[in-house]
């Protein structure tokens, strides 16, 4: 086999036909290589879905293979990061191995191309089967997605009707260029309003304010950190209660979706995440409020993004260190898929939005065709029953629970009425079955529908 040197090998002019030998030889040769080879051997692509170069390692015939120089001698740019070779194998052995993990049946596609993702994860949200990952345990600084374990940690502790007078110490800590959703000192807040706040504009400041009520920063880190251990997300460690970057702070695409699913068997974790617009207290005009808008562009089809069919949440975050991560959840004809992407190495606005389509739709297409290559584990304590599953004891307006056909028996589809928000309903995870997502992305939280051409809310904060 031909190594990469500093030179180009010389060939010295061999007769045509000792060449035509030689390369039969050659290829006899390599013919049981190919076929002894693995069918599900994928190389993990590189940022275009090509396969990924080792480092130092060129393209070009004959190029320097010396680290950190390219073939003219410039300098290049350091080496994509590498996940660790062996990682938790937490929900099946093929999780553990570095690259992309899939098991193709009769009928499957082929996985999208263009992902560039250093994680990611495409889990059947009803059955827990993960249809495909990529790296699923690598452990990564997991941004504003990590809000899911706050909200699925802290919300069941506060009815949302309680009232709040936000104090000068509620918001200490927060990072610099913090995303927040404008709480203003002296300013009284009901808890519903704080999550519809940590919900659709990711506002640090809601989550410090929930933190101070909640016992501060510290006990909420710490009751997070018990409750990804009772979740078995053992990926994670918690420095922060809103994901701003913190030394140590890392979780995993698979955690990422147990947070996810966790949250989701709770109604008013589903109210919050499937909310595309709400009015909020406006800290400029006591009294007033202001339409605040969710970042999750695949819910609102915002920013050149389109709505996602069927989208219902769940959280999107970005920082220096983490990159743009998202966890959705959506529903096409009965099937309910999550998908979570961390850090696109392919550094284009909405990328993240993009690879989650992607791996969407390939989902969607998927189901019924590939063996699972691990599942998402249940809490140790297995999943509570959801006795309507709302902070005032009541249930959601306009939500009808109807129990679904096939699953395990824990998944429920809700009916809506008049112009109520959709949300997801009963027993764990609630999608409309007919997919009114688009629809909903076109309405405000109990109030009218906005102008047809709304103007996009503004890109994603550097530190949200």
């Amino acid at each position: 086999m031909p190594t990469t040197t500093s030179h180009p090998p010389r060939y010295s002019a061999t007769p045509r036909r000792r060449r035509a030998a030689l390369l039969a030889a050659g290829a006899s040769l390599l013919l049981p290589l190919a076929a002894a080879a693995p069918a599900l051997a994928v190389p993990a692509p590189g940022p275009s879905g090509s396969p990924a170069l080792s480092p130092g390692a060129s393209t070009k015939p004959g190029a320097s293979a010396t680290p950190g120089k390219a073939a003219d001698g410039k300098a290049k740019p350091p080496p994509k990061r590498l996940p660790p070779a062996k990682m938790s194998t937490v929900g099946g052995e093929l999780l553990g191995r570095p690259g992309p993990q899939v098991q193709l049946g009769p009928g499957a596609p082929e996985l999208p191309r263009d992902l560039s993702g250093n994680s990611w994860l495409v889990a059947d949200a009803e059955t827990g089967d993960i249809l495909a990952a990529n790296n699923a345990h690598w452990q990564l600084p997991p941004a504003s997605t990590l809000k899911m374990l706050f909200a699925d940690t802290v919300l069941p502790r506060f009815p949302k009707t309680q009232k709040h007078q936000v104090k000068p110490s509620d918001m200490e800590g927060m990072g610099e260029g913090s995303s927040q959703v404008g709480m203003k000192e002296g300013l009284t807040y009901s808890v519903h309003d704080m999550w519809m706040g940590v919900f659709l504009r990711s506002g640090n400041d809601a989550v410090h304010t929930l933190s101070a009520m909640n016992g501060g920063v510290a006990k909420t880190v710490r009751d997070m950190q018990d409750h990804a251990d009772e979740l078995q997300a053992e990926d994670t460690h918690v420095v922060t209660p809103d994901g701003y970057d913190a030394e140590g702070q890392v979780s995993s695409a698979y955690d990422l979706t147990l947070f996810a699913r966790s949250g989701l068997q709770k109604a008013d974790f589903r109210e919050y995440c499937s909310t595309a617009r709400a009015q909020f207290p406006d800290e400029d005009h006591p009294g007033k409020t202001k339409e605040i808008v969710n970042t999750n562009r695949l819910l609102t089809g915002q920013d050149g993004v389109p709505a996602y069919k069927g989208m219902a949440g769940v959280k999107n975050g970005s920082t220096t260190n983490a990159g743009n991560t998202f966890t959705g959840v959506a529903q096409h004809d009965g099937k309910k898929l999550l998908v979570t992407v961390m850090n696109p190495e392919t550094k284009e606005r909405n990328q993240v939005y993009k690879e989650t389509q992607l791996l969407l739709d390939w989902g969607f297409e998927a189901v019924g065709h590939v063996k699972p290559v691990g599942v998402l584990v249940p809490p140790k304590g297995g999943f509570p029953a959801d006795k309507g599953g709302t902070t005032d004891g009541q249930s959601p307006q306009g939500a009808q629970a109807a129990v679904t056909g096939g699953g395990d028996g824990m998944w429920t589809a809700v009916g809506l009425t008049g112009g109520a928000l959709a949300v997801l309903a009963v027993a764990g995870f609630v999608v409309n079955r007919r997919h009114p997502l688009p629809e909903r992305g076109r309405r405000r939280a109990g109030h009218a529908a906005p102008p047809k051409n709304p103007q996009n809310p503004p890109s994603d904060p550097p530190q949200d």
